[in-house]
């Protein structure tokens, strides 16, 4: 049987995102947001086991390593922490672990119980963030970077690249800006390394006891830039419009699927009597919302980001402040003068520079008559 770390490995080297492990069939691996299986032999229960206990073996080694670094301690053994966390998991059947392979990614990984049996998905992080470039991102988002205060929120569903454009975004200011930067995430994916910036990257769970816990304390810490990992709930966004209002740049993500059901995913997260106040907090704390997907390039090799952009120009916050939803789409298609686009404009401009086909835009079209329109009128 391979080890975890051949697996990941093998996972590097077909360019997956995702390494699946499940007793009875042979590890999977998820490649441009597709599942391909190998051709190894099915995994027992008793091998599932064993990479199990290997997995949470390379994340308690890891933290122990850490906590060397600060305060050795005799006492304590990796092994006795991978103990621990397997009866966690046979205990509450599913746990969350993190690790590093030296000189090849970051792992983020869930373990679970099904049937019985332990199964597990692998994320495959990179060592370091992206840029902006690299990522093919709209280049309005660098000069979002450089803006003093306002709240910036990255959307799109699940496996759509939100974490890895926040970090990017980070990195950005890290690259041309000196600041003090906190993040609060569950669990840490990017590691980055202090460039213009004193970047504090804080984990719940190890390093806080919750995100409204280092949320209530993070503005007396002296910051200039906030990342909240997500928006989870009616506190968090409370803290996070409140933090960008009174002089900090915060920037999170939350899973929405338009810039526009965001907006009325936040204001509608609170107390009917609140609508109001949140919505002209919000006018007036918003830089910039983005929605995005992962569409398959035309060569049929890597994806490429599709993606919505919100600015807060003069007529997107009157109608934020009103209550006019229904009319924020259309601001947005006729904003292009400061960097707005919808999802179909987006996609437009792809399949126009022949990076995607026709059908892959169709596909992730937020309204395909428009964009049929669109491609034919062009």
């Amino acid at each position: 049987m391979k080890s975890i770390h051949d697996l990941l490995e093998i996972a590097i080297r077909n360019r997956a995102s995702d390494l699946i492990i499940k007793a009875g069939a042979p590890p999977s691996l998820r490649v441009d947001g597709r599942i391909k299986i190998t051709e190894m032999e099915p995994l027992t229960e008793q091998e599932t086991q064993e990479l199990g206990y290997s997995i949470i073996y390379s994340a308690a080694r890891d933290t122990l390593l850490h906590r060397a670094e600060k305060e050795p301690s005799p006492d304590l053994t990796d092994g006795d922490d991978a103990d621990y966390k397997m009866r966690e998991l046979e205990n509450q059947a599913e746990i969350d672990l993190v690790f590093t392979i030296r000189h090849l990614a970051r792992v983020r990984a869930n373990l679970f119980l099904q049937r019985g049996a332990v199964g597990a998905a692998l994320r495959i992080i990179p060592l370091h963030p992206y840029t902006i470039d690299e990522l093919n991102l709209p280049p309005i988002l660098k000069e979002i970077a450089m803006k003093p205060q306002g709240l910036v929120i990255i959307t799109g569903p699940t496996g759509s690249g939100k974490t890895t454009t926040m970090a990017a975004l980070i990195e950005e200011i890290n690259r041309h800006r000196p600041c003090n930067i906190f993040t609060v995430e569950e669990p840490i994916e990017y590691v980055f390394t202090d460039n213009q910036c004193v970047i504090h990257q804080r984990e719940v769970g190890s390093d806080t006891r919750s995100f409204s816990a280092a949320l209530r304390s993070v503005t007396r810490q002296s910051p200039d830039v906030i990342a909240i990992g997500e928006l989870r709930d009616a506190e968090t966004m409370d803290v996070a419009i409140t933090a960008s209002e009174i002089g900090h740049l915060v920037i999170t993500t939350l899973h929405t699927t338009s810039a526009t059901g965001t907006v009325e995913r936040i204001i509608n997260s609170f107390p009917i009597h609140m609508h109001r106040q949140v919505a002209e907090q919000l006018a007036s704390s918003l830089l910039c919302i983005t929605s995005q997907r992962l569409v398959h390039r035309a060569t049929g090799i890597g994806r490429l980001p599709a993606v919505e952009v919100m600015n807060n120009s003069p007529t997107i916050k009157k109608q934020i402040e009103a209550g006019e939803h229904g009319e924020l789409y259309a601001s947005i298609r006729e904003g292009q003068h400061f960097g707005m686009n919808t999802m179909n404009q987006a996609l437009e401009k792809l399949y126009q520079s022949k990076q995607v086909t026709f059908e892959e835009a169709m596909l992730y079209a937020g309204n395909e008559q428009e964009l049929r329109q669109l491609l034919r009128r062009n």
